[in-house]
């Protein structure tokens, strides 16, 4: 179990409070108690606020409700998994791994997986503290940061994650635990708020232009890959969270591109390919009905003919009479 350690309030500037309410994310973590610490800052006070999380929940654990609105925050995920996903786009936290997203006005959905430890660091900066640091930069950074640097956007919005590297997870360790005296930790942790800016959220000459082409292509890759794993075993398909690890895809989100693509779902896909199989094997005079619906996984002759008949318009055993449907089909 991870080691109790202890909690510490997060500061914040008393003339803000006179102000406007003020958001905290303390009520988010009190089912996690000492699961959650505050290492650092304010997103509120200094822009930028560092804490670490280790915990395990029996039950599933929205962590949503503790992005500051106005924020843009970095998850250095070392173990356990969790999800993020805002109007239908979703991304999977994995072990080792490491990604950021946006938190606007509206609130993103956020998960943690039950019976599981998790063990995550979490760098929130604020908009405000992002445009301070990074104006000058505008032109060369990621889409999600830019469009807040130019104030084209500032609604929420997710990005895939990717893999944690060996420094880091050094990084990760010394924010743990600042190894500079506690009248320099201000400095320090600030400068490790853009050290983690200057290496997550820049793009490469040429990247940024093409950033919604790559995406589009990153998508289009993934179905591609799904429609030809579905294709081995019409027999026993795999399912969806199979076909998610498979292809490096949140199930939720893989089944949104998918569909959009493809205009069915995956289940209706995988339909589709049986019944185009089984047509393909009672054309061939090899094989009858009964023989045909077990070779593309059906154990009831009765679903069978069902779905056969709404996808060629004729029952199975009149197959291959040429009817137009049929005929279409054999084209």
């Amino acid at each position: 179990m991870p080691k109790p350690v202890k909690q510490s309030a997060e500061p914040a500037d008393p003339a803000e409070f006179a102000l406007a309410p003020a958001f905290t994310e303390r009520p988010a973590w009190n089912a996690i108690g000492e699961g959650w610490r505050h290492l650092h800052g304010s997103v509120r006070g200094a822009g930028v606020s560092f804490e670490w999380h280790d915990f395990k929940t029996h039950a599933a654990f929205d962590w949503g409700k503790s992005f500051h609105p106005g924020s843009i925050e970095v998850c250095l995920n070392l173990a356990g998994k969790g999800s993020v996903a805002f109007n239908g786009e979703e991304v999977e936290f994995t072990p080792l791994t490491i990604g950021f997203y946006r938190r606007g006005e509206q609130p993103l959905r956020a998960s943690r997986q039950a019976e599981q430890r998790h063990q995550f660091l979490t760098v929130e900066m604020s908009f405000d503290f992002l445009r301070r640091h990074l104006g000058d930069f505008a032109p060369s950074l990621h889409p999600l940061v830019r469009e807040v640097i130019a104030g084209q956007s500032e609604k929420s919005a997710v990005v895939m994650p990717t893999r944690l590297t060996s420094r880091q997870q050094q990084l990760l360790a010394s924010l743990r635990e600042a190894p500079v005296l506690a009248a320099a930790q201000k400095l320090w942790y600030q400068t490790k708020a853009l050290e983690l800016a200057a290496e997550l959220f820049f793009c490469a000459p040429g990247e940024r232009e093409l950033f919604c082409q790559r995406q589009q292509r990153l998508s289009a890759e993934r179905v591609e890959k799904v429609i030809a794993l579905l294709g081995k075993d019409l027999e026993n398909p795999p399912n969806l969270e199979e076909i998610g690890r498979a292809v490096g895809c949140s199930p939720f989100h893989l089944s949104r591109t998918f569909s959009s693509a493809t205009g069915m779902t995956i289940p209706q896909y995988i339909r589709q390919l049986r019944m185009e199989r089984a047509a393909e094997l009672l054309r061939s005079g090899k094989f009858n009905v009964t023989e045909a619906a077990l070779e593309v996984g059906y154990a009831s002759l009765s679903h069978f003919s069902q779905a056969f008949h709404e996808t060629f318009g004729c029952c199975p055993g009149l197959y291959p009479l040429r009817t137009p449907t049929q005929k279409t089909s054999l084209k």
